[in-house]
């Protein structure tokens, strides 16, 4: 599975993630109780906006001396027996474990969660190995291989959208014979999943954060999956973006602390581990470690305006709080980045013909940016999107951006703006139904449901009331006050 999730249009999507009423119920209670959670969590710790500006200033210090860090990172990591591969696209970084894992003669591979090792579709280019088993650890990344690959709906909740008896009956095709309790369920997955442990030689991770001057990799789960991942095999893959850096592990424990209550309203998660290759004298750890350090896109945001989508932490806070996000859920974004993070970091990654729709499933509202533990401005960056996209109907030849065009003109031209407002009522009024005034229709004067071309866009989802006649309309009115006005002060 690649960045992209989907090849139906966006509009198909939504049509079919409105069809989903579990989903949204699902989505809906997540996110109330995760901000019950949440608040609860950042108030303990007191100071909450404070921290906010410490994990941004980290997280800006880093982007801007990323490359003096990257080189740092990679230093200590060889240092310390390891090697680092820089992979400027998906492919160089698939391609390059593969290349291990042949060259180690792996059988069976044991992966903890990774958003990463996901974006660059890693599980398909291991399964071409003959022989090879693969196994996704994390139990709702384990759910979803065993549900034929289905797409994860959320960055730290990837089954929100299945339900405990869909669990069962995927959990039957391995042999399960319990019930739906979702304790028997874990219990089963957990014997399952250790026996795989057991015969591993090749175990993968994601990296939470790297620390730039000991060559540790720090890890937060809770289900402790990812300390048998790195403890067990021989080898160790770590695959990470290149902007999960910080500079000490003091910095690392200001955001380990931050992400554990922005992402699941907790202290600190269960395990919060740090990594690296075994040394003389330990019992367990790799002996062979290798970390794949990610481009894929990221570089485009450097030095410009959406440079601050890569101070992202991968909280998912941002989901948690959306509108948007609880109305269609993480699938009908088609990215696996949901959210307003993903429509913020899929058009840079991955460029506006494949994601230029998602800036706009957005209400702008700023609740986004106000819950985001690092300040990530990320209303202001949807808004930016916009602009991008606008600025292309210049270019762009289609029907519809000719007939943007047009509006463009008419309205920017006073003479062709006041010919529209005489005509206005007349031209809508046979579109106009006129019903009672209830709950869903407040407008007496008649509503428009079904209205022509780009409009329909506005009255598939919103009321578009009957155009004012024209001696009635704002313009007409503000005149007539105006000289009743002049009259009075006469």
């Amino acid at each position: 599975m690649t960045i992209k999730t989907s090849n139906a249009p966006f509009l198909t999507r939504l049509k079919e993630s409105e069809a989903d009423p579990f989903m949204q119920k699902a989505v809906a209670k997540a996110q109330d109780a995760q901000w019950d959670k949440r608040t609860a969590a950042r108030a303990e710790l007191g100071h909450w906006e404070q921290w906010r500006d410490l994990g941004e200033q980290i997280r800006q210090h880093v982007i801007r001396y990323l490359p003096d860090y990257l080189e740092e990172f990679a230093d200590n990591i060889e240092k310390r027996g390891g090697h680092v591969f820089f992979a400027k696209t998906d492919q160089e970084a698939s391609s390059y474990i593969k290349h291990i894992a042949e060259e180690k003669h792996v059988q069976h591979v044991v992966k903890s969660k990774s958003m990463v090792t996901t974006e660059i579709d890693l599980d398909k280019e291991l399964l071409k190995i003959p022989g090879l088993a693969l196994l996704e650890t994390d139990l709702a990344e384990f759910i979803l291989q065993e549900d034929d690959w289905d797409e994860p709906t959320h960055i730290v909740f990837p089954t929100l959208h299945k339900n405990r008896d869909q669990v069962q009956q995927i959990f039957q095709k391995l042999g399960y014979t319990g019930d739906n309790d979702p304790q028997h369920l874990a219990r089963f997955a957990r014997a399952y999943l250790r026996a795989s442990f057991l015969k591993a030689d090749m175990g993968i991770t994601g990296c939470n954060f790297a620390i730039a001057d000991s060559g540790l990799i720090n890890l937060v789960t809770n289900e402790g999956n990812a300390d048998l991942v790195m403890a067990i095999p021989k080898t160790q893959v770590v695959v990470m973006g290149m902007e999960r850096l910080v500079p000490s592990l003091k910095e690392a424990e200001v955001l380990d602390n931050m992400l554990a209550r922005s992402a699941v309203g907790q202290k600190l998660t269960s395990y919060c581990s740090f990594s690296s290759r075994q040394v003389s004298g330990e019992s367990d750890g790799p002996e062979n470690f290798y970390v794949v350090i990610v481009d894929n896109g990221r570089s485009n945001a450097l030095g410009t305006e959406f440079e601050p989508v890569l101070q992202c932490i991968r909280c998912g806070a941002c989901l948690n709080v959306c509108p948007v996000y609880r109305h269609i859920g993480g699938h009908g974004y088609g990215s696996i980045y949901p959210g307003p993070i993903g429509a913020v970091l899929s058009p840079v990654l991955r460029g506006y013909e494949q994601f230029g729709d998602l800036p706009f499933a957005s209400s702008l509202c700023g609740a986004c940016t106000e819950t985001c533990p690092v300040r990530i401005p990320l209303h202001e960056l949807l808004i930016k999107h916009r602009t991008v996209m606008m600025n292309k109907l210049h270019t762009d030849k289609s029907f519809n951006n000719v007939i943007m065009k047009g509006i463009g003109v008419a309205t920017g031209t006073p003479a062709l703006f006041r010919m529209a407002l005489t005509a206005d009522h007349v031209a809508m009024a046979p579109l106009t139904k006129k019903a009672p005034i209830t709950v869903e229709n407040e407008f007496p004067e008649g509503i428009i449901r079904k209205a022509p071309s780009m409009a329909k866009g506005w009255t598939d989802v919103r009321d578009l009331p009957e155009m004012p006649k024209h001696g009635e309309n704002f313009r007409s009115w503000f005149k007539k006050h105006q000289k009743e006005r002049e009259v009075h002060h006469d």
